[in-house]
């Protein structure tokens, strides 16, 4: 169980959000949308280790990220290419965090004839099926997946949801889908594990 207790976060001396918790089970699908500058991307990232609250903390089977030696959270970002060196190949990329599982890499549609490309020569769905095989090679129990499609076509859209959907239930994966779109949210998350940030 990935948990957060009374967390609360702050740009300078403006508080985004404070006290927010919330308590999240693998093989489910959670979503966190709300208006523009609430903090959902921030909340995103308090989660995945990769911001620290101002209060409040974050467990993970009721082990703080400061006990653990891994925290088994992976972030997807809007741009795959923000967490990408581009100067790397795919091959590399992919197998920056574990040795890469073959017939996951097919069942995500990564295709082998990638590996000597770099990331500007893949399109924006291509390097998001790239990011996920990537973050799974790190064995997470949570992906936190902060607006991957918004930038996709509606089929690329409806193509890498279908893939995390399926990956959810074959790896019990516990997916946080961030998003400003409340009808994709709707059509991914179950209702009653829809939050709400900032109304």
């Amino acid at each position: 169980m990935l948990e957060a207790k009374n967390v609360s976060a702050a740009f300078g001396k403006r508080i985004v959000f404070s006290d927010v918790s919330l308590s999240l089970n693998t093989a489910s699908v959670y979503c966190i949308s709300g208006p523009s500058g609430c903090g959902k991307t921030t909340l995103g990232r308090i989660l995945a280790g990769l911001n620290r609250p101002v209060s409040g903390a974050v467990y993970y089977n009721q082990q703080s990220i400061s006990k653990t030696t891994h925290w088994p959270v992976q972030y997807l970002y809007q741009s795959p290419l923000t967490a990408m060196n581009p100067r790397w190949q795919i091959r590399k990329i992919i197998a920056e965090s574990g040795p890469v599982d073959l017939a996951l890499a097919r069942m995500l549609g990564v295709e082998r004839d990638w590996d000597d490309r770099y990331p500007h020569e893949l399109s924006g769905g291509q390097l998001q099926r790239v990011s996920i095989l990537r973050a799974l090679g790190a064995k997470p129990a949570f992906l936190i997946a902060d607006e991957i499609t918004a930038a996709l076509d509606p089929v690329a859209q409806a193509q890498i949801w279908h893939l995390l959907s399926m990956l959810t239930e074959k790896y019990s994966l516990g997916i946080v889908a961030i998003s400003h779109d409340e009808s994709l949210l709707s059509r991914i998350g179950a209702a009653n594990n829809h939050f709400r940030l900032g109304v």
